[in-house]
């Protein structure tokens, strides 16, 4: 068993007398902590074919924004993740940067040997084919990081696909903003 630092033994002593349920409570924390940092299993999907739906959003532009992924095997049409946060205050077009560049990081765990990427934002995609220039400052960081991302894929294709298509990522989004709304101020 792991050595605890003597102020937190004693502080463990003061809430968990007894030493059956503080021994529970630690190796409740110790379970927790380390299935939140362990990788996500790997599919049986590993060096096949994942697609990738991702979707950001904020309310207001700029406003309360979040992200929402989703990887899927097309093979058994089986989802394999699923992956939603809020990012703070965003623009819509920052929020859907994230979301991919996120959804990047989490599929590049399974290792897939050809990932295709579902966008509903055509802008980030026709940016992303080289058909429009990036121009903001602010989304050429963004546009950077994934281009470093795609590198370490053997092969990445985007594609642009209408909004009602995406409603799985979107609804991920909706989520996490429903989950912890912006505060409301009531008149005086």
């Amino acid at each position: 068993m792991v050595k605890l630092p003597a102020s937190i033994d004693r502080k463990l002593k003061e809430l968990f007398p007894r030493v059956r349920e503080r021994d529970k409570f630690v190796a409740d924390i110790l379970t927790e902590a380390l299935e939140k940092a362990a990788p996500e299993e790997v599919s049986e999907s590993v060096g096949g074919t994942l697609h990738l739906f991702t979707d950001g959003g904020s309310r207001g532009n700029p406003g309360q924004s979040a992200i929402g992924i989703i990887i899927e095997d097309p093979t058994e049409g089986k989802v394999v993740r699923e992956h939603a946060e809020r990012i703070g205050i965003e623009t819509n077009n920052i929020a859907e940067y994230r979301a991919l560049i996120e959804g990047l990081k989490i599929a590049k765990r399974y290792h897939p040997n050809r990932l295709v990427c579902f966008l509903d934002s055509e802008l980030i995609v026709k940016q992303l084919k080289g058909e429009y220039r990036v121009k903001m400052p602010a989304l050429k960081e963004f546009f950077a990081e994934i281009q470093e991302l795609v590198t370490e894929f053997t092969s990445v294709e985007f594609h642009h696909i209408p909004r009602a298509d995406n409603y799985r990522a979107d609804a991920l989004v909706n989520k996490a903003l429903d989950e912890h709304p912006s505060p409301s101020y009531e008149k005086l």
